[in-house]
């Protein structure tokens, strides 16, 4: 007895595989090649090249990329591009401690700052030796928040009542299914303060000013490129290209610097969260799940 009297589903089976590794193929090549893969000369020494591009929400692809640039002995300084409103507070520190870390070996950290340089941003380019600007970047916002969504009143149209048993009083704090209480805000109002100290502290030791002069300055608003400087948050006004050269000056490279630039490859699920990453702070998945709140350094 014949099963199959046409070729028909096994047509749609060759289709159905040729689409879907015609998009991965695709999707591959836009997020940049192969886990783990490196862009640079392999000869004489090199400027090790990190971007910090969008929300930062997530520490793993930096620190694993500053690892390896800190291991190898050809990369002899660090071009550090930073392009990013910030993000999530603990991501944010991860990063500053680990460029602390390739510091701690002996070379130098050059930041180069883009369109939007701020709050977490800025955060992980003051751990740097040295920072520059364009005199029309966006840079600053040093300062904290945690946004709060309230859904009772939308809940409540839809004749959705949701019952809570909990071990202590403030377990369900911030929750999105009732009003915060005056108890509720205080302890997130403890959290933000707590973390806007410690983002002060980074500064003040990245840029070596006193506590003082970096909470004046530490008000939650931006500044162009320009009157950072003046403000002493930047270095130098100048390019990408200026700060490469200046990495390479350190590193005692002569002549146009080589750079040795790690490019991971990112998943189809990472990739569509991260076009989210822009307008909604923690990212897709955090507002499908909605569920618990980040404590931000970002610039909204």
């Amino acid at each position: 007895m014949k099963v199959w009297k046409t070729p028909g589903i096994w047509l749609g089976f060759g289709l159905f595989g040729a689409i879907f590794l015609g998009v991965f193929g695709f999707f591959r090549l836009l997020v940049g090649g192969t886990d783990g893969g490196e862009r640079h000369d392999d000869r004489g020494d090199v400027v090790g090249l990190l971007r910090i591009k969008g929300g930062i929400f997530d520490a793993t692809t930096a620190v694993t990329t500053l690892t390896k640039l800190r291991r190898n002995p050809r990369v002899k300084s660090l071009l550090l591009r930073v392009d990013s409103p910030g993000g999530a507070v603990a991501p944010t520190q991860e990063i500053y401690r680990e460029i602390q870390r390739f510091r701690r070996s002996g070379r130098k950290v050059v930041a180069s700052l883009g369109s939007v340089a701020a709050s977490g941003g800025y955060y992980i380019a003051s751990a740097a030796d040295k920072i520059y600007s364009l005199p029309g970047t966006v840079t600053g916002s040093i300062g904290v928040m945690v946004i709060l969504p309230n859904t009772q009143k939308i809940m409540g149209k839809l004749g959705l009542k949701f019952n809570i048993i909990k071990s202590s009083p403030y377990k369900d704090t911030g929750s999105p299914l009732r009003m915060l209480t005056e108890s509720d805000r205080t302890i997130f109002q403890r959290l933000v303060d707590d973390t806007y100290e410690q983002f002060l502290k980074a500064v003040s030791k990245g840029r070596r000013m006193t506590i003082e002069k970096t909470r004046k300055i530490a008000d939650g608003s931006v500044f162009s490129g320009e009157r950072a400087k003046k403000m002493g948050l930047v270095d130098e006004l100048g390019s990408r290209w200026d700060a490469a050269m200046a990495a390479a000056r350190f590193a005692n490279i002569l002549g146009e610097p080589k750079f040795l630039e790690i490019k991971p490859w990112r998943g189809w699920w990472k990739l569509w969260n991260q076009s989210f990453l822009e307008w909604f702070p923690g990212g897709l998945s955090s507002y499908l799940g909605g569920y618990p709140p980040v404590v931000l350094y970002i610039w909204r």
